[in-house]
């Protein structure tokens, strides 16, 4: 699920509490109440939607599946069906959401990119409406991994040219990583309250946390966690990420998305090796530097609440972006879900160096 503001680190604490708190909810209930449930889809393919899709919903990119100017499909990315949207005209932007985000955390900024780019927008395995990697024999998440997948969707998608990448949160490693390991394809970095951990310090055994990760996830979907709760969990981890308390995505996509073991496997399995792809950058921009000449946007999200927490991940943006030698933005009032709070200031372009039209094209997007 989306990861609340100001860091990582609370991300997990919130979600572990939620997720205990969940499963004792369940015991408590009994074996009898997950028995008299509908049968979760505990497989490792996407099923259908049970509700339609309509404007009275929620007025977004999302509504229809095949919408006017909407491109969705599936790609078989390394064995796993990944389901893809495209939309717009002009170079090319993907936009790829933290931990446990879906392509429809983005729908409020697409339409401010679509007059000007072609907008790609991709699950993950296990996230949305993408198939989950296999239960065994696949290693777990890395960053070369990760912008390895990034670029076999832009071939897929017969979008060679540099691409502007966008990461939010966790998938700022993704993104940064795309951009050190294939720098002829980007054209822009944009990190969107990108996760910063600095000396990180992986825990040991990664292969048996890994394994770990995967057992408790199972165990869960077994006693029907994700199908009761994960929906709920969602809703709630949303509402302490954004300003206004509320989450913006349609409740049909949310109850379909989130009550999978799937995506519960995923989130804990890219949750576990938080640190180690924190460590993995660390290595990449210490061998791999960033082109001299690339746009790098760093936006932070300020809540306006001039608390020690605030401030302290403040400060961490504002390094990250010294590191990177990136231009730094905040937008406030905004929650650590800025596309919710801000998807105006996600787009926007905003002096010489700008956001996600700061591109190396010659395109100019859209001004303030």
């Amino acid at each position: 699920m989306p990861s609340p503001q100001p860091g990582h680190r609370a991300a997990r604490t919130t979600v572990a509490a939620l997720l205990l708190l969940g499963a004792l909810a369940v015991l408590a209930l009994g074996v009898a109440r997950a028995a008299r449930a509908p049968r979760p889809n505990t497989s490792d393919e996407p099923d259908e939607p049970d509700e339609p899709y309509g404007p009275e919903r929620h007025r977004t990119a999302s509504d229809a599946p095949d919408g006017p100017g909407v491109r969705a499909r599936f790609l078989r990315i390394d064995g796993v069906p990944l389901h893809v949207r495209t939309e717009g005209s002009g170079p090319p932007c993907l936009l790829t959401g933290g931990l446990g985000s879906s392509w429809f955390d983005w729908d409020l900024v697409v339409p401010f990119l679509t007059p000007y780019r072609t907008v790609v927008r991709f699950d993950r395995p296990g996230y949305g409406l993408s198939a989950a990697e296999p239960a065994t024999g696949r290693p777990a998440p890395t960053t070369a991994g990760e912008a390895d997948r990034i670029r076999a969707v832009l071939d897929g998608l017969g979008l060679r040219e540099p691409c502007t990448v966008v990461g939010h949160s966790l998938a700022g490693f993704h993104v940064e990583a795309f951009a050190r390991l294939h720098p002829e394809r980007t054209a822009g970095l944009v990190l969107v309250d990108g996760s910063v951990e600095p000396a990180a310090r992986p825990y040991p055994a990664p292969a048996a946390r890994d394994l770990a990760v995967r057992a408790v996830a199972g165990a869960a979907t077994a006693l029907a966690v994700p199908y009761l709760l994960g929906p709920t969990v969602r809703r709630v981890t949303a509402r302490l990420s954004t300003v206004r308390h509320e989450d913006l995505a349609p409740e049909p996509l949310v109850r379909h998305c989130y009550r999978t073991g799937r995506a519960l496997r995923a989130m804990l399995r890219e949750n576990a090796r938080y640190l180690d792809l924190a460590a993995e950058l660390d290595g990449l921009r210490r061998t791999r530097p960033l082109p001299e000449d690339l746009p790098v946007t760093v936006l932070a999200a300020d809540d306006g609440c001039r608390t020690r927490r605030t401030e302290s991940w403040l400060a961490g943006q504002r390094e990250l972006a010294a590191l990177l030698g990136a231009d730094f933005r905040t937008t406030a009032p905004a929650g650590h879900l800025v596309m919710f709070d801000r998807p105006d200031a996600v787009a926007s372009r905003k002096g010489p160096s700008g956001c996600l039209c700061a591109a190396r094209d010659s395109n100019p997007g859209p001004a303030d």
